[in-house]
């Protein structure tokens, strides 16, 4: 920038470098013009010139690209009337180049990285830092933010794991009450159902449900559910199994809570003569081989390479080593024409489903000749929970999984399920479910290793028949995007997965569906606390 005064003295101009550009021209008349007024001008210009190179500064710095207002206009204006241009454009530019080669040098071994922005901005005012410096430690700063999320993300995983395989302080006082008070009160023990109730058990013209569980509190829900929304619950007959530690407390709590008109039998395994050990060797050694024990009851983190896992991937594998899944409990559906020889059609039910609608009409259902009226998961709108196909089971990179099994066919689902016992019984069904069951441990588990539903995939193949999904709502255990309304109309809602509704880490806005059936008001569940969550 110049500063030009003409020889005459008559005006004064300033221009730019980079051509004539008049700035301000003062013009004045010889006879008025003063080496005084002279002076005094100059000093003004010098004393405004400062100011606008400091407008000029923070344009730039603030990347002003818009603005209204007359300050900011002049701001905008004042740098190129000067000749300047705004460079952020080439500033952010050079920024970006900075940031491709930091992406690309490995972070130094035992770098000492701040704990916080702040940290970081002091340092480099202190070591006077150049933008490549800060670029690397910014890059390693965020690289260990994202390390300690996935690591806290694994750790909430686990711990969400154990919880879900836990049986909370409430449920454990309540067995542990009603079975004392079986132990005490006859009235708990009476006979159920009663004598003259008993031909019913085995009456076709009757509506058969069997549940096999341990948890007493769900027990009562799937029951109470069941004959709430039922428009004959006179033709409702629950056969509830149970294991031994937990029958005394399961039979005092339906002869104490009788839910008449339906009638509820309650029976522990160990009352069925012939499913023993000995007859059932399979069951025995799923539930003693060593490294089965080892594989559902260990170290779930030891040798798993979470570097290389997603959470959602180490949630499923987490879920499929429930204890639940080695329990002799889970397995009892396989042997459902034993259990009852005199029945010809029978629903099974999972403990964590809830029944809303009247399920009379299953029983008219035309199952063409299948065994399992079920219903097919690889379809619908949920893509995680609808879309499951035998590729999600098993390993097909084992031979034997890839030459008798197709990694397209439709999966379906246990939960409720209706069985056609006389045509189940013409069958070798439970002799599949067996041999591939000890395929499998043969194998070391390297077949599958999701519980029970896998190898009842192979027993049941070609016995399926689909039925409409309105039926059997899944997910609730594990999707929280569940859609309510849906839901709402379902007439069966299952809490499959880890976050079941007597459980803290149920979903809240999908445990009222469970809870309305709890009765809040019985004197066993307010001495255990278990209060409505």
């Amino acid at each position: 920038m110049q500063l030009h005064v003409s020889p005459s003295m008559r005006s004064l101009t300033i221009s730019s470098n980079n051509g004539f550009i008049d700035l301000m021209k003062i013009k004045v008349a010889a006879r008025h013009i003063s080496y005084r007024t002279l002076f005094h001008t100059i000093l003004i210009l010098a004393f405004l010139l400062p100011f606008v190179f400091i407008l000029t500064a923070i344009v730039t710095l603030e990347g002003v690209n818009k603005c209204s207002s007359f300050d900011c206009l002049g701001r905008r204006l004042g740098p190129r009337l000067l000749g300047r241009v705004d460079d952020s454009g080439r500033l952010v530019k050079d920024f970006y180049k900075i940031l491709n080669q930091v992406n690309a040098e490995e972070i130094p071994d035992g770098i000492k990285l701040p704990d916080s922005f702040n940290q970081l901005v002091s340092k480099m005012k202190n070591n006077q830092y150049d933008a490549k410096t800060f670029a690397l430690m910014l890059r390693a700063m965020m690289e260990k933010l994202e390390r300690e999320i996935r690591e806290s993300k694994f750790s909430e995983l686990m711990n969400k794991h154990f919880a879900a395989s836990s049986i909370p302080k409430g449920l454990y006082c309540l067995s542990l009450r009603l079975t004392d008070e079986y132990s005490s009160n006859a009235h708990a023990r009476r006979q159920l159902p009663s004598p003259e109730l008993l031909p019913v058990l085995s009456n076709n013209s009757y509506h058969h449900f069997v549940l096999s569980t341990d948890n007493i509190l769900a027990a009562s829900v799937v029951v109470n559910s069941a004959v709430q929304s039922s428009l004959r619950p006179e033709k409702i007959v629950f056969h509830i199994i149970t294991d031994k530690k937990t029958y005394a407390g399961m039979h005092a709590w339906f002869a104490l809570n009788p839910v008449s008109p339906a009638i509820v039998e309650v029976k522990g395994v160990h009352q069925f003569d012939w499913l023993t050990r000995e007859n059932v060797p399979v069951l025995e050694a799923v539930e003693n081989h060593h490294g089965i024990r080892n594989y559902y009851h260990g170290n779930h983190l030891a040798g798993a390479n979470l570097s290389n896992t997603t959470p959602r991937t180490f949630a499923s594998k987490l879920q499929a080593r429930s204890p639940k899944y080695i329990s002799l409990l889970n397995h009892l559906r396989i042997y459902l024409p034993e259990l009852f020889p005199n029945l010809d059609k029978v629903v099974f039910l999972d403990d964590d489903i809830v029944i809303q609608r009247d399920l009379s009409p299953l029983w008219e259902i035309d199952l063409w000749g299948k065994v399992n009226g079920a219903v097919e998961t690889c379809k619908g709108e949920d893509e995680w929970v609808m879309s499951k196909h035998f590729r999600n089971y098993f390993n097909f990179s084992h031979p034997l999984v890839a030459k008798h099994l197709d990694p397209d066919e439709c999966a379906w689902a246990y939960g409720m399920n209706i069985f056609d016992l006389r045509t189940w019984r013409k069958t070798n069904i439970r002799e599949t479910y067996h041999y591939w069951l000890k395929e499998n441990l043969k194998s070391n588990l390297t077949m599958w290793k999701l519980g029970t539903l896998p190898p009842a995939l192979i027993a049941f193949k070609g016995h399926i028949h689909p039925i409409d999904p309105s039926w059997h709502m899944l997910g609730l255990g594990y999707q929280s995007k569940t859609n309510i309304e849906k839901a709402k109309r379902a007439a069966v809602i299952h809490y499959n997965g880890q976050s079941k509704p007597w459980l803290q880490i149920g979903f809240e806005h999908l445990r009222p569906f469970w809870t309305k059936y709890v009765n809040y008001s019985n004197d066993f569940v307010r001495n255990c606390h278990i209060l409505e969550l």
